[in-house]
C-alpha cells in the first residue's frame, strides 16, 4: 500500500469531518445571507462553526473572518493593514510562507518599505537583530510564522508580540501549520491577526480563516457584499465552514494524543535517519512541530530522492507544495545560512495521525536500500 508522508501539505478528509458535512451538500441549501428558514438554518451552521473553530484557537467567535484558506487570509492580512495607510515598513520573517513572503513583496510597488527578519542556522529568529530592526523606524505590520511549514521550527511569538507592540507595530501570525498540531493561543499569543486553515487539520480543502482583533483596522480584498463584517464579500461556503468546524472541534479533543502518536514516529524516524550515513537533519535540536522532519542525504538532488521514493510508493515532499516545481532550493534553508548545494538535496516528511510505526521501518529501509548516484557523488 502507498503511504502518505505529505501531511504539511494538506491531509486527509477525516470520515467524520465529512458525515458533518454531507447534509449541507445534499439537504439544507438556503443561502446563510437570506432572513427565511432555509437562511436561517445555514446561518445557524456557519456560526455554530464559528464558535467551534473559536474553541480550538481561544478566540472570540465574532474575531473570526472566513476565507478560502490559509494564501486568502495571509492576503487579506498584509494588504488589508496596509491598505489606505500612508507607506511606512513592513517587516516579515525570512522563513515565512510564500502566501506571506510574495503578498508582502507586492507592497514595495506601493512604496512601503520591505524588510525581513534574520534567522540563525537553526531557523530561530536573530532575536538581538530583530530588536533593532524595530528600533530603527516606524513599522506598521510584522508578519510571522508559529510553526515553519518545513522545517517545522516553532517561533516564539508572544515574545514577538511584545516587542512589535511596544514598537507600536500590528503583528500577523501565520499559524496554518502549527493549529491542530500544537496549542494555538490566540489570546495568549497576543497577535493581532492569524491565519488558520482547514485542510491542515483534516477538514476541506479550500477553507481557511483569518482571526482579526476588533482593534485591528482592516480593508477588505473582496467587495460586493456584507458578509463577514463587510471584510469578505461572497456567498458562504456553508459545507465547507461546516467542515472546518468539525475538524477544529476533533481537533480540540484530540490535540494531545495526536501529537504524543506523530512524535513517537518522529523520533522513530530520526534515529533511523542518524543510523544512515551522509544524512543530516535541519534544525533538528530546537522546538518543532512534534510530527514534521527536514533532512538531506549527501549526493542525492531533492526532487529526484522524491522520485525515487514515490516510485517505491511513499509520498514526501521536498519542501512547501505552493513552492514545488520551481526548480529551486529552499528559501527556508537558505534564509537559515545552508549551503545552496545542501538544500537542493531537502527531503520533508510530516507525520499524520493515521500513520504507524511500521511505515516509518519500511521507509527507513528504503532509504538504506537507495543507491547512491553517482553524479551527484561527485560534488
Amino acid at each position: 500500500m502507498p503511504v502518505y508522508f505529505d501531511n504539511n501539505a494538506t491531509t486527509r478528509l477525516d470520515p467524520r469531518v465529512l458525515e458533518a458535512m454531507l447534509p449541507y451538500l445534499s439537504g439544507p441549501y438556503g443561502n446563510a445571507s437570506s432572513l427565511h428558514r432555509f437562511g436561517r438554518a445555514a446561518r445557524d451552521a456557519v456560526e455554530h462553526a464559528r464558535e467551534q473553530l473559536a474553541q480550538l484557537v481561544n478566540c472570540q467567535p465574532r474575531e473570526i473572518i472566513w476565507t478560502s484558506g490559509g494564501t486568502e487570509s495571509d492576503n487579506l492580512a498584509l494588504k488589508g493593514v496596509t491598505e489606505g495607510a500612508r507607506p511606512s515598513r513592513l517587516l516579515y520573517g525570512a522563513t515565512e510562507h510564500p502566501a506571506v513572503l510574495e503578498a508582502a513583496e507586492s507592497l514595495r510597488a506601493r512604496g512601503w518599505q520591505v524588510d525581513t527578519v534574520a534567522v540563525g542556522d537553526d531557523g530561530v529568529i536573530d532575536w538581538p537583530r530583530f530588536e533593532r530592526q524595530l528600533a530603527a523606524g516606524a513599522t506598521r505590520l510584522v508578519s510571522l510564522m508559529r510553526a515553519n511549514n518545513e522545517t517545522g521550527v516553532i517561533q516564539d511569538v508572544a515574545r514577538a508580540a511584545e516587542l512589535v507592540h511596544a514598537a507600536g507595530a500590528w503583528l500577523h501570525v501565520d499559524a496554518v501549520q502549527a493549529c491542530g498540531k500544537i496549542v494555538v493561543d490566540f489570546a495568549r499569543l497576543q497577535a493581532d491577526l492569524m491565519s488558520v486553515s482547514s485542510h491542515k487539520i483534516y477538514g476541506p480543502k479550500g477553507m481557511g480563516a483569518l482571526i482579526v482583533r476588533a482593534e485591528v483596522e482592516l480593508h477588505p480584498l473582496h467587495h460586493g457584499g456584507v458578509q463577514e463584517r463587510g471584510l469578505r464579500g461572497g456567498t458562504e461556503n456553508v459545507a465547507s465552514i461546516v467542515g472546518f468546524g468539525a475538524a477544529a472541534e476533533l481537533a480540540a479533543q484530540e490535540l494531545g494524543s495526536r501529537a504524543a502518536h506523530v512524535r513517537d514516529l518522529r523520533e522513530r524516524l530520526e534515529r533511523g535517519l542518524h543510523a544512515l550515513p551522509d544524512a543530516r537533519i535541519f534544525a533538528g535540536h530546537v522546538e518543532r512541530l512534534p510530527n514534521t522532519v527536514q533532512f538531506a542525504i549527501a549526493g542525492y538532488e531533492g526532487e529526484a530522492l522524491l522520485m525515487q521514493l514515490d516510485r517505491q510508493g511513499f509520498a514526501v515532499s521536498s519542501g512547501s507544495a505552493c513552492a514545488s516545481g520551481r526548480g529551486e532550493p529552499s528559501h527556508v534553508l537558505l534564509g537559515m545560512g545552508i549551503a545552496r548545494e545542501i538544500a537542493e538535496g531537502a527531503i520533508r516528511v510530516s507525520f499524520g495521525k493515521d500513520n504507524t510505526e511500521a511505515e516509518v521501518d519500511r521507509f527507513l529501509a528504503a532509504l538504506a536500500g537507495l543507491t547512491r548516484p553517482t553524479a551527484m557523488a561527485a560534488r
